[in-house]
């Protein structure tokens, strides 16, 4: 068998990006925008990037029900019988089980790469060389996740423990670790022996469904359930259903910490998991006194007076004007304006929690 002929993707879309208001909103969210320094979103950079290794027709994406005809509308390469719609978020194990079932219906070879919809990558040339070696450490059987050479003792995501190497650039994954503290953080990036868990997971269709009857029975017996419901033309039937009750629970904690076969493959190519206005700010071209115009906006519209550090993005024509002020975030929309310092943008979830307390859904 040869791993590429047989390599598909499944693109977990179904996030609702609340630290991206009030750009992402419920009906389009962060993974539909442009915030990793293009025009392109966000999902759709992802698809183009894996083309040279799994082409479009390869590509499986799960998103929310309600969100399934602008994933289709944004991805015209992808057949749009490839997405794959939740009636209500379960979580990953789910999304991953009911998308493996999927692949290995259409191909009982498939080897599946799951990938976010809202990465972003720095060194693609790099990342392409990582995804077939994670490929290709798949074909045996083994569950393969992905792991990133830390950069900084980093506090908000999960870790791995690197093991002995198996083969090049392949390594037993000794165990998962939760979110550190800021001191085991440092003590981590000291060792050399801990990764991030970038949440990337390769295996085999096949595999990974053996894996979710063994640690997930009441998920596989559901999919099973979808298999059946898709011989007779009613699969969506039946998920509409069923979909509620399956277990939430991630595929990390649900079935790859439970497993003893789980390898890693380290890599180092330029990750971020763009998860606030502080990330798009990183991401997007400087001007001077580092302050970034986003795209889609126009930098004439923009007027810098003694101001520095900052984020803008505001709607094409709409002149927005910052002066002696330094590190903020400013994002002005038709119907919101959020204005935030800049090493506080993880707290605009705050503003959806509060949005949804007074019953403003028009704003979510």
């Amino acid at each position: 068998m040869t791993t590429k002929q047989h390599a598909w993707a499944v693109i977990m879309a179904g996030g609702s990006g609340t630290r991206f208001w009030p750009l992402s909103r419920k009906a389009h969210p962060k993974q539909l925008l442009p915030l990793a320094g293009s025009d392109a979103s966000l999902l759709a950079e992802t698809v183009r990037r894996i083309a040279p290794i799994i082409p479009p027709e390869r590509v499986v994406v799960v998103t929310a029900e309600h969100l399934a005809e602008a994933t289709r509308a944004a991805l015209p390469n992808v057949p749009a019988e490839n997405v794959l719609a939740e009636p209500v978020g379960r979580n990953t194990a789910p999304c991953v089980g009911w998308a493996a079932a999927h692949v290995k219906r259409r191909d009982a070879d498939g080897i599946v790469a799951v990938l976010a919809a809202d990465h972003h990558i720095g060194d693609e040339p790099g990342f392409l060389t990582i995804l077939e070696r994670a490929l290709g450490a798949a074909e045996h059987g083994e569950l393969v996740t992905l792991g990133i050479k830390p950069t900084r003792p980093e506090t908000g995501y999960g870790y791995l423990e690197v093991g002995e190497e198996l083969g090049p650039g392949v390594y037993r994954a000794r165990r998962f670790v939760e979110k550190p503290n800021r001191a085991r953080a440092e003590q981590f990036l000291t060792s050399g022996s801990f990764l991030w868990n970038s949440g990337m997971f390769f295996f085999r269709a096949s595999s990974v469904l053996d894996a979710i009857r063994i640690h997930l029975p009441g998920l596989g017996a559901a999919l099973d359930r979808f298999d059946d419901a898709a011989k007779q033309g009613r699969e969506q039937d039946v998920v509409r259903a069923e979909y509620a009750t399956l277990p939430s629970i991630s595929i990390d904690h649900g079935v790859m910490e439970k497993e003893d076969r789980v390898v890693v493959v380290p890599g180092d190519f330029g990750w971020s998991d763009v998860g606030s206005w502080l990330t798009a700010w990183e991401l997007a071209s400087k001007g001077a006194q580092n302050n970034a115009v986003a795209p889609g906006g126009s930098s004439d519209d923009v007027v810098l007076v003694d101001a520095a550090g900052s984020y803008v993005r505001a709607p094409q024509g709409k002149v927005v004007a910052l002066i002696g002020v330094r590190d903020l975030v400013v994002v002005d929309t038709e119907d919101a304006l959020l204005v935030v310092p800049r090493d506080r943008a993880q707290d605009v979830r705050a503003v959806v929690d509060a949005l949804k307390a007074r019953k403003r859904e028009d704003k979510l």
